[in-house]
């Protein structure tokens, strides 16, 4: 039996005698709970119990006695508030789509809200306002499914998570961080309005000038003030294609340097430039999401086996790498170049690099690629060559 099987063996087994003695007695809750109207959407089968009990870290295991399964926020509110009056309250946890890593979203002799149960069989769950440019989003709706809604109208939201099958009301709840960041603030910054459920139960809309304190402190707050039920989040124009770069180091310090300088660049009056509407760095260790570079768009073949050197097996060695992406139009095309190459001109970015450096004029430049001086620490240059993609992904060839 290979290992992971046998952690899974383990996994499973733990979780069946959990249940098997839990399944006992559910004298932890009240039984005038079963005895609501939300009764019927209250369940606490094994299958049910055994769905809510891991989240994607796989650290923790927490059974709870039971999960509620919302068709609306009053089916919520009116768990909260019964617990809130109870002479034996329990404890409730909101779970999106389960991509907490330390067991945030579960409830030990508590009850799970399915999050996710209030979108099923709803198609209002994301209404666009484009005249005021903005979106309401429930806060089970992914951010996958809010960007295919919004892109129907040429608009999208400023600031995303790296990650987009992750629910509004979680991310929100957290800050909601990405490469726009540095550029557009985190997510929890580009929120006009919420509806939110209190630890008493009550639906409050609350914003800047409504609610203010409860505003701020349920954005980034843990979920310790409320339930996000809806958000209204700000758009702003799609844009038509993307100039997207990759610069590669072995250096940490030049790496990190390098990283604060695209997101800190002023002007001669100390205005921020902001040339760059995406910037993130990240440090590689593992081969196989290496493997999704070998694309002739990112790296020649040769390129690609020498970073594969720099990527051991064992984890121990590896790159760290910069990816920064501009906005553009076709009409602005001279621009976006233009900026480009007041980021990549010789002294500006990059510096003495021996792991990569030596060979840097061995790569074959590509069109408008930084001069041939320049003291880049990069493997290749992605989208200046003529090629761009657009927010799917897609690649469009130059005419």
């Amino acid at each position: 039996m290979s290992l992971k099987n046998s952690f899974k063996f383990s996994l499973i087994y733990t979780l069946v005698l959990i249940l098997q003695t839990r399944s006992i007695s559910l004298a932890s809750l009240p039984q005038d709970l079963f005895h609501l109207k939300i009764a019927s959407k209250i369940r606490t089968d094994e299958q049910s119990l055994l769905s809510v009990s891991t989240d994607y870290g796989n650290l923790t295991t927490s059974i709870p006695d039971a999960v509620l399964y919302p068709s609306s926020p009053h089916d919520i509110s009116s768990l909260i508030r019964f617990s809130y009056n109870s002479s034996n309250p329990f404890p409730i946890a909101p779970r999106g789509n389960g991509h907490s890593i330390n067991g945030q979203a579960s409830a030990p002799d508590g009850v799970v809200i399915n999050m996710m149960s209030l979108g099923y069989g709803h198609n209002n769950g994301i209404n666009v306002s484009i005249v005021n440019r903005y979106v309401d989003v429930g806060g089970e709706q992914l951010w996958i499914d809010l960007l295919h809604e919004t892109l129907k109208y040429g608009l999208t939201p400023r600031s995303w998570t790296d990650y987009l099958h992750l629910t509004a009301g979680g991310t929100l709840s957290v800050g909601g961080i990405s490469g726009q960041t540095s550029r557009y603030g985190p997510q929890i910054s580009n929120v006009l309005k919420l509806d939110v459920i209190t630890g008493k139960g009550e639906m409050i809309t609350c914003s800047k000038d409504q609610n203010s304190d409860l505003f701020l402190a349920v954005l980034g707050g843990m979920g310790q003030f409320g339930i996000i039920t809806r958000a209204r989040i700000i758009l702003s124009p799609a844009p038509q294609k993307v100039h997207w770069i990759r610069l590669v180091y072995t250096d940490v310090v030049t790496f990190t340097r390098d990283q604060e300088r695209l997101i800190s660049t002023e002007n001669s009056e100390g205005s921020p430039l902001r040339l760059f509407n995406y910037v993130e760095g990240s440090f590689l260790v593992d081969r196989r999401l290496l493997g999704s570079w070998r694309s002739p768009q990112f790296f020649t073949d040769s390129d690609y086996d020498r970073m594969s050197q720099l990527v051991t097996e064992d984890g121990l060695g590896g790159v760290y790498y910069i990816e920064g992406a501009v906005y553009y139009s076709d009409e602005i095309t001279v621009q976006v170049n233009q900026k480009r190459r007041e980021e990549t001109e010789e002294g500006r970015l990059g510096g003495e690099n021996r792991s990569l450096g030596q060979e840097r004029r061995q790569i074959p430049r590509r069109e408008e690629a930084a001069t041939e001086n320049a003291k880049l620490v990069l493997l290749r240059l992605l989208g200046f060559s003529g090629k761009s993609s657009n927010l799917r992904g897609e690649r469009e060839t130059p005419e």
